[in-house]
């Protein structure tokens, strides 16, 4: 009785599509990542917002100036969040503060990237 002989392994070729295939969900890694720790950071001068005494009281001006400056704490960008993506709700008695906002990221040739962000976040109601 003959036993062939079989080589296990992959080709030239699947090689080459295996690394194709990493490669383009490597390059879409590193073109959403930076969008993502931005609205990390985004979240974080939210949390930071609404921690603050009496930020339930405070008009929406001036929880949008407290959150330009948070975000350059944060290494956010100035234009990533619109003003009107900032709204305060009241909701149950209290009161919160939604942020959303749409980042467009080029991601090859006529093909880019869209990602929504949603945040909310509840006002602190304590008064000191």
């Amino acid at each position: 009785m003959r036993t062939w002989n079989r080589q296990k392994g992959l080709t030239l070729i699947s090689m080459v599509i295996v690394l194709a295939v990493l490669g383009f969900f490597a390059y879409a890694a590193m073109k959403l990542i930076p969008a993502y720790t931005e609205y990390f950071g985004v979240v974080k001068s939210m949390k930071a917002v609404a921690d603050a005494p009496r930020s339930a009281e405070l008009p929406v001006e001036e929880i949008r100036r407290d959150l330009q400056l948070n975000y350059s704490v944060q290494y956010v960008d100035d234009g990533t969040v619109p003003p009107n993506g900032v709204k305060i709700e009241t909701a149950g008695g209290g009161k919160r503060l939604h942020i959303f906002y749409d980042k467009i990221i080029p991601f090859m040739y006529n093909i880019s990237l869209l990602v929504h962000f949603d945040h909310t976040e509840n006002l602190s109601h304590e008064s000191t």
